[in-house]
């Protein structure tokens, strides 16, 4: 019984959810990918500048 009921408030609760619409859930999207290739462009940069000092000044 316990798995029932725990189905049904899930059900309820979801039923309070306040769900984006298409427009925001496709500009929160791009804004995560965004982000994310940004991130990685960055930490990239820092491997690059690093490798460089490393094989050219400590190796």
């Amino acid at each position: 019984m316990r798995l029932i009921n725990y189905i049904k408030d899930t059900k309820g609760e979801l039923k309070h959810v306040s769900w984006p619409t298409r427009r925001q859930a496709f500009i929160f999207t791009i804004l995560v990918i965004a982000i994310s290739l940004f991130t990685a462009a960055f930490l990239g940069l820092f491997d690059f500048i690093f490798t460089f000092l490393l094989e050219n000044f400590v190796l």
